[in-house]
């Protein structure tokens, strides 16, 4: 075995030279012994030698097995920390959507309202009292409190009717003796209500002219009753009827039309949709009026909401445009356009606008030219902010203490703006109000940033908090401009009309009809706005477009209630 092994690595000496060295020295009987002696050791030094330098080659492997196996050790301990990292960032953001499912499954099947006792989170209950053994409060008006009275209905035109007893009955049932009467009567009232549809038949006169003059006519009829659309056989107090339950009521016209068969006045859609078109040009001058005057106001309440017009655009996709709403004290605005951009509020202010906006928090109002120059203030909801924190205590049960801490916050904000708006400006209980309504906001900032400074602070928490945060300027604009709401609940109210509308009728089928809706949406709630009755003003307004031919009357503005009197106004 030992024969069959070669060194490559070890030079051996010439055969001979060492043991004639190591022979010379020595006896002559132990020269072969040593020579023997002498080949073992150099093979097993050359075992040795092999051994060690496989041993150098295995421990360099070793090492180098080693530096792998760290490095793979560092890069999956930082894979692991990246993975439970990103684990620990799903399981919040999945925590964040289960919150947002639940609180989104609350708007769509909870209660709608926003009062405090819808919002109110629900407490366990605690044990009565002897002097909790009550029954709860019914609702609707409270016994002992200040009623309204009887209504009025004097003004209405009465119709008598004789109530007698019938032949047979005006004798006693015993022996047959009449009744004798007795002056006067037991009188009383009942309210009735009766709509019918009529033929307006009228007659023209005709007269034949007695002289010879060539250029009179030889017979002369007298001219027909106005109409409001020539050539129609529909009277002023249809259209009004029809525009009043469309765009005051909110009917669909297929309603509006099941009502008059009723009452055996059968009419069809397509003449109702094509005199619609007719009359949209006599509204305009009247709603370019109200526009200049809605931008001269100094504060809007602003809003926007989706209206479909089943119009094909080849600069847009879909159906929906936008229904904008700007409210003033005195007038209101809807303007219908494609997009939801900048540019509608833009365009319909102008240049020259100055004054506050009530809005929500959508960037579009913050993009406006006029609010980047300083002309136009934005004053945010506290409504929104506080639908924010009712949010988080829908969706994050854990969290409802801390979110309801923040909605009595804004309830007790809005309680001490009230008490400071019910006193007159510039006195001392004035100014002793605004100094705690100023401590009360200060509070709320100091709180805000405080928690937000937190580093545990919930995904939810922090959310609200910064857009609170970020928002804080224009949430602050009442404090320096009292007659500026907390909210924007005006806007919101304006367009919830429009909203039923949708609907009812889902918008519009042409782009005249949206733009007809948006016209008169402005007039009536302007004239709701106002106190004035919308029927019989639509119907003095129209009965004036009969008489100038189916055209606006000369003066249109007259009929706008900033240029009427107050007793106008009434009538």
């Amino acid at each position: 075995m030992d024969a069959k092994i070669s060194y490559p690595l070890v030079v051996l000496p010439p055969q001979g030279s060492l043991l004639s060295s190591s022979g010379s020295k020595g006896d002559g009987h132990s020269g072969p012994d040593a020579q023997a002696l002498l080949m073992f050791l150099w093979r097993r030094f050359g075992k040795l030698a092999f051994l060690f330098l496989l041993a150098l080659d295995l421990v360099r492997r070793l090492k180098c097995q080693v530096t792998l196996l760290r490095q793979q050790a560092n890069y999956y301990r930082a894979q692991h920390q990246r993975a439970v990292q990103r684990e620990a960032e799903l399981q919040g953001k999945n925590h964040l959507l289960e919150g947002q499912v639940r609180e989104l499954q609350r708007r769509l099947f909870g209660t709608k309202s926003e009062s405090s006792s819808a919002t109110q989170p629900k407490t366990k209950p605690t044990p009565k009292g002897p002097d909790q053994d009550r029954k709860p409060r019914k609702r609707g008006q409270q016994p002992d409190s200040n009623g309204h009275g009887r209504r009025n209905h004097d003004h209405l035109p009465p119709e008598d009717e004789h109530c007698t007893l019938p032949i047979d009955q005006q004798r006693c049932s015993c022996c047959g003796e009449p009744f004798q009467e007795i002056p006067g009567t037991a009188d009383g009232d009942l309210l009735e209500i009766e709509v019918k549809a009529h033929r307006r038949r009228y007659h023209r006169q005709r007269y034949r002219r007695t002289c010879t003059c060539p250029k009179q006519p030889a017979v002369v009829t007298a001219p027909p009753p106005d109409k409001l659309i020539p050539k129609s056989n529909l009277g002023v107090s249809i259209w009004a009827m029809i525009l009043q339950h469309k765009f005051e009521f909110f009917q669909p016209l297929h309603r509006v039309l099941a009502e008059l068969r009723s009452h055996d006045l059968n009419l069809a859609a397509g003449t109702i949709t094509g005199g619609l078109k007719k009359i949209k040009p006599l509204f305009e001058p009247l709603y370019q009026g109200l526009v200049e005057r809605n931008r001269e106001a100094e504060h809007w309440h602003c809003d926007e909401t989706r209206w479909r017009v089943f119009v094909k655009r080849d600069d847009k996709a879909g159906f929906v445009w936008q229904l904008w709403v700007f409210a003033a004290r005195d007038s209101i605005v809807f303007v219908l356009d494609p997009t939801r951009a900048h540019d509608v509020p833009e365009k319909h202010f102008g240049d020259n606008a100055e004054g506050t906006m009530s809005v929500d928090r959508y960037s579009a109002y913050k993009a406006m030219a006029q609010v980047k120059a300083g002309k136009l203030t934005l004053a945010f909801c506290w409504a929104h902010v506080r639908r924010d924190f009712l949010a988080v205590l829908t969706g994050w049960p854990e969290l409802t203490d801390w979110a309801w801490s923040w909605v009595e916050a804004i309830g007790t904000l809005y309680h001490r703006n009230d008490q400071r708006l019910a006193l007159e400006a510039g006195s001392l209980k004035y100014a002793n109000a605004d100094l705690e309504l100023r401590d009360h906001v200060e509070q709320m900032r100091a709180r805000c940033e405080q928690e937000l400074a937190d580093p545990k602070l919930r995904l939810p928490q922090r959310k609200a908090l910064t857009s609170l945060q970020d928002h804080w300027p224009g949430l602050t604009v009442f404090l320096t401009q009292p007659h500026v709401p907390l909210d924007n609940n005006e806007a919101e109210r304006r367009q919830r009309g429009p909203v039923v509308a949708r609907k009812n009728y889902y918008g519009s089928g042409a782009l005249w009809s949206g733009q007809l809706a948006a016209m008169l949406f402005s007039l009536f709630q302007t004239l709701q706005v106002w106190g004035m009755d919308t029927g019989q003003w639509l119907t003095a307004y129209l009965t004036a477009c009969a008489k100038a031919g189916g055209q606006p009357p000369p003066d249109p503005s007259r009929y706008l209630p900033w240029h009427m009197s107050a007793q106008e106004r009434t009538a």
